[in-house]
């Protein structure tokens, strides 16, 4: 029996109790599901923090030699164990070798980040040529939107969430600014119903449909960053297409992590980091997306050398050969001891597939949702007890592993109590800790000790 097809969470966890003559909440159906996890091998190429080498650790109430409960990869990731190798092995290189490195060795540095960019489009939904890893995310917004952001007097608001990453909204704003516009009238912020958490598809349509003529630019996250939120690319992309618009997305939450198709979606253009989900370490090299068919008509607005084509590139004549479509976009040469983390983390998913890892996530996530409910749900016969609401969609084609936990109680002494105990996760204001279990390295057993730390965390704080 594969416990990871054909059926519901809740179907699959109350089937495998049965067999094991056990409640879905025991600790046995999490040890059957990992011991039955054909992706379980993949954790094995990370490195797992130890619970004594984290700062926040009590070790008077948690053995310190453990493994941490690492639940915050949509923050930061793991490391992947080749990482420090391929970097010390470029350390090595300019030591023996110095500017030789340019052009030697298995990794050449003129032109490392393209000898795995075909790597980066498979996890993206991309054709290798659509991508190209450089700059970080924002720098990567902003010269993308300085290409695709032309506003007029009649068309020149762009759409994005009320509650988008903060670094979104400075970024539009300072576009908006820069063409001349006032962010007040050319920005248009979707915000969910009264009494809702979350954005639904229809309402984000019908703001298409009814002010798509003075829309510009649609340019919203791919996976919402606070509340988990997977939006439908395909279906927004298609609105704001029909509308005239152009349409991007930061798919900084959403790379990696849900199953994307931009090229076959036709999304005009994307971006995103790759030190969450992808695993390259804190401000790790990013990515972006142009979708081929603008690959004559879009030109970049900024340009560098990096944009000349390689073949003639180092004849330095100062006449640009501009590379076709996002390639063009390259300001400079990109720093190769970002590459290799990166490099590490995408030879991990090229053992997969971003289909079998949902796969995985749609059972991991659920397996959570489902304890969140059965232990930590409001009881109206005990009022005092605290209570956990999920504001993260209950529809796993609506989101990607993260669910967003809101308390009935102040969450920072919460929040505490589980660092003290080995659990990483991380805390927004105002009520909400966002659980993140990785399919490529979290287990069940990952998923099952976190609700019973979270029962003793409750108890402590209370």
């Amino acid at each position: 029996m594969d416990p990871l097809v054909g059926s519901t969470p809740r179907e699959t966890l109350e089937r495998v109790s049965a067999s094991l003559g056990c409640s879905p909440t025991s600790a046995q159906v999490a040890s059957y599901l990992d011991e039955h996890d054909e992706l379980g091998h993949l954790r094995e190429k990370f490195l797992v923090p130890k619970i004594a080498d984290l700062p926040p650790s009590d070790l008077s109430l948690v053995d310190g030699s453990k493994e941490c409960i690492y639940l915050v990869g949509n923050s930061l990731g793991l490391q992947p164990k080749m990482a420090r190798i391929y970097v010390e092995e470029e350390l090595d290189k300019w030591a023996k070798m110095g500017v030789h490195g340019h052009t030697e060795g298995s990794r050449p540095w003129a032109w490392a980040e393209n000898n795995i960019e075909e790597l980066m489009a498979n996890v993206v939904g991309a054709k290798p040529e659509e991508v190209a890893l450089m700059n970080g995310l924002t720098v990567n917004l902003h010269l993308l939107m300085l290409s695709f952001y032309n506003p007029t007097a009649a068309r020149h608001k762009i759409l994005l969430e009320d509650k988008a990453f903060p670094s979104d909204h400075y970024a539009v704003e300072s576009q908006v600014r820069l063409r001349g516009f006032d962010p007040q009238e050319s920005t248009l912020l979707l915000s969910p119903r009264a009494g809702e958490e979350t954005l639904r598809t229809e309402d984000i349509l019908q703001v298409i449909e009814k002010e798509g003529d003075s829309i510009a630019l649609v340019m919203l996250s791919g996976v919402q960053y606070y509340t988990g939120q997977l939006f439908n690319l395909a279906a927004i992309t298609e609105a704001g297409q029909r509308k005239g618009c152009y349409v991007g997305f930061d798919c900084a939450h959403a790379a990696g992590n849900a199953e994307l198709k931009l090229h076959d979606w036709g999304v005009d253009f994307a971006c995103w980091c790759s030190y969450k989900y992808l695993n390259s370490g804190a401000g790790g090299l990013a990515g972006a997306f142009i979708h081929e068919k603008h690959k004559d008509a879009i030109k970049p607005a900024l340009l560098g050398w990096w944009g000349h084509d390689l073949k003639t590139r180092f004849q330095m004549n100062n006449e640009l050969e501009l590379q076709p479509g996002v390639s063009g976009f390259r300001l400079s040469n990109q720093p190769i001891l970002l590459v290799c983390p990166l490099q590490a983390s995408l030879e991990v998913f090229n053992m997969t597939s971003m289909q079998a890892l949902r796969r995985k996530s749609h059972l991991l996530t659920g397996y959570l949702e489902y304890l969140i409910q059965h232990f930590y749900a409001e009881d109206p016969a005990q009022p005092h007890k605290p209570h956990v609401r999920i504001i993260t969609p209950s529809d796993p084609r609506q989101r990607g592993c993260q669910l967003s936990l809101s308390f009935s109680v102040p969450i920072t002494k919460v929040f505490q109590e589980l660092e003290k105990r080995g659990v990483t996760c991380d805390m927004r204001e105002p009520s909400v800790l966002r659980i993140a279990p990785v399919p490529l390295y979290n287990t069940f057993s990952d998923v099952h000790a976190f609700i019973e730390t979270l029962g003793s965390a409750l108890a402590a704080s209370g």
